[in-house]
């Protein structure tokens, strides 16, 4: 009975915010002119748009989630065509056959343009491409940056400077994390792209808030009144967020080798469901009220102690008949051989305040 009752709060509340969605995307449509939004995804080559930015946009345009007049423009530097991109990504599209018709629409909203990260005179032809293909050089524009963060400087700074849109038309910075490697190299960042952008011009993002999961936690919580009194220390002995994969680096062992599991997985996404599952309710669902009752528990964790950490390195399974499995961190090409990069990694955190006194929070990736 218990567990109906919050699977019933969960689809009401999940139903209710799409029907807001749903009207806020009418009321854009309404005052909008044709093809009025170009949505860039930079790093269309890469991992991440494959597995995740692609599908996702699919499934938000076959929802009815996206401004009817819209088209998607991918930037990367590999010689590629757009069908050679939904080619690699097909099998993360879950397209079921009787989308097959409203899937070959999608498609046709999609292009693909070719380019450096760092010279002019492509941006200069990318927003070229953009104004053709669009119809409207007032058009508002979207860019995500799934890119190293080793770019992220001259492509923000390239896209202000050659890619902006003719006025009325705004701009909006999606970048992905890591957003930066330590806390110096995050500030060098956030001082270059305010020279760029205004505030409200960027979102910094973590693509594992987006799963279903994690967004239902504080629906969960909030809505049922049985979790809300259990919630705290007097009923919670521990605390275990724990991210699992059974597969290697993939190609991306020159970027992982400069992060590690710490600042690739345990820094961003545990600590933002950390932050999710011990913050207090906020005082709206408006994305700064959220923000604010995170930053109050993240200033409540007590400086970790060593002891408290265990790090590793995956030697690879010998006797496993997965052949990925059987290879090593340090046998990835892009790895090098005296590498000390921790592939796994658990701390424990102790959130000093009246709710989590004493109650350890283990995070395992």
């Amino acid at each position: 009975m218990m567990n109906t009752t919050a699977e019933n709060l969960v689809k009401e509340k999940v139903d209710y915010i799409y029907q807001r969605l749903r009207k806020q995307i009418t009321s854009i449509d309404s005052e909008a002119c044709p093809q009025s939004f170009i949505f860039f995804v930079f790093g269309a080559s890469g991992d991440l748009a494959k597995k995740k930015i692609y599908p996702t946009l699919w499934w938000l345009y076959r929802d009815g989630f996206l401004p009817e007049h819209i088209c998607f423009v991918g930037y990367a530097r590999s010689q590629l065509t757009i069908e050679r991109i939904f080619q690699n990504a097909d099998k993360y599209m879950k397209v079921q056959d009787c989308e097959l018709d409203l899937y070959k629409k999608f498609l046709e909203l999609n292009h693909y343009v070719c380019g450096s990260y760092d010279k002019p005179a492509d941006f200069e032809h990318l927003n070229h491409e953009a104004n053709r293909i669009s119809q409207l050089a007032s058009a508002h524009r979207f860019f995500y940056l799934a890119l190293p963060p080793s770019v992220y400087g001259s492509v923000s700074e390239l896209i202000s400077t050659h890619c902006r849109p003719e006025a009325p038309g705004w701009i909006r910075l999606i970048v992905e994390k890591p957003f930066g490697k330590d806390l110096r190299s995050s500030n060098i960042l956030s001082g270059h792209l305010s020279k760029f952008y205004a505030e409200e011009e960027i979102y910094r993002i973590d693509h594992y808030l987006g799963k279903e999961m994690v967004q239902n936690i504080m629906v969960l919580r909030f809505s049922n009144r049985i979790f809300s009194r259990v919630w705290n220390r007097d009923s919670v002995a521990a605390v275990k967020i724990i991210f699992k994969e059974n597969i290697g680096t993939q190609g991306r062992g020159g970027y992982f080798d400069e992060f590690g599991i710490i600042r690739d997985v345990i820094q961003n996404h545990l600590m933002q469901i950390l932050s999710i599952v011990a913050m207090e309710k906020p005082r709206s669902t408006t994305g700064e009220d959220i923000r604010d009752e995170k930053v109050k528990v993240l200033r409540c964790i007590a400086p970790i102690k060593s002891e408290n950490v265990v790090i590793g390195q995956y030697l690879g399974d010998k006797e496993s008949k997965d052949s990925e499995h059987q290879l090593g961190y340090l046998d990835d090409a892009g790895v090098p051989q005296d590498s000390t990069t921790p592939t796994y990694a658990q701390t424990i955190l102790y959130i000093n305040n009246e709710r989590w006194d004493g109650v350890p929070f283990i995070l395992r990736a």
